[in-house]
């Protein structure tokens, strides 16, 4: 079933076009040594035929694109969509981005040499997502689904940052998470992948103030949730909190996720 929005646990919809701002300024996209170590995997190649699910902004999918890969970016928002088309100019990169949902992608049958999903997998009906992943993809070819998440250890600003998350939306379902996905491994193993593997690494992001509070105001449980008032009521607590409690520049540990397989 095609899911086109995105609902929180509180019913509300999860509009990330609604901080399209934000989230292009602030949020950090997957790192150079992200595409390093997958094309060092032999994942990468020229020529490869893409297409990156959930694409947002077009973080994942301008990286693969400047690794040679021709690359199809497909995501439910057209004001991120218009977001990831102004990037791709800027960079002088050729990647064509469609509207559209994972579980329905409206592209061929195996058409595709790898299929990705950053940040996004646990947004989609996964049982329709992978069908027609399954669908689209040629045979031997890839699912990557990768994350890039900041990691709340105990005490530190992302903790403290997550419990005034909390406060302004209570029941926020994706507090405290590790940035370790066993879940996304054990869909694979269901959708009879084969050469299922993960990897996972730390890489610490510096942030000013500034653009920690950007980053998150681009939550989905704040910027892609909250009404705009209460979103400002949020950031002002931040700025707050920040001055407290971790003056100076901030530099926050991020962890890389990847689960990976292959059509048998």
């Amino acid at each position: 079933m095609a899911r086109a929005r995105n609902i929180d646990h509180a019913g509300r919809v999860v509009d990330f076009g609604s901080t399209a701002t934000d989230y292009d300024e602030y949020r950090p996209g997957f790192p150079d040594s992200f595409f390093a170590r997958v094309a060092s995997r032999g994942w990468l190649a020229q020529g490869l035929r893409a297409l990156d699910l959930g694409t947002g902004t077009g973080s994942l999918a301008l990286g693969l694109a400047s690794a040679g890969l021709d690359v199809i970016g497909l995501d439910p928002s057209r004001t991120l969509l218009d977001v990831a088309r102004r990037r791709a100019r800027a960079a002088n990169l050729e990647v064509r981005f469609v509207e559209g949902v994972a579980e329905a992608t409206g592209m061929s049958d195996a058409s595709f040499d790898l299929v990705t999903a950053g940040q996004c997998w646990w947004w989609f009906d996964e049982a329709a997502a992978m069908a027609e992943v399954r669908r689209v993809l040629a045979h031997s070819g890839r699912l990557m689904i990768a994350n890039f998440c900041y990691v709340p250890l105990p005490g530190q600003v992302a903790e403290r940052t997550e419990d005034l998350v909390i406060a302004h939306n209570p029941g926020w379902t994706k507090a405290r998470e590790t940035g370790v996905f066993p879940s996304q491994v054990e869909a694979l193993d269901r959708a009879g992948m084969i050469d299922v593997e993960s990897f996972c690494y730390v890489e610490p992001v510096r942030f000013s103030h500034g653009r920690w509070r950007g980053r998150m105001r681009a939550c989905n449980g704040i910027g892609a949730t909250l009404a705009p008032e209460a979103v400002a009521a949020f950031d002002h607590e931040l700025a707050g909190l920040l001055a407290r409690e971790f003056p100076g520049e901030l530099t926050i540990p991020h962890r890389v996720f990847v689960a990976t397989g292959v059509m048998a």
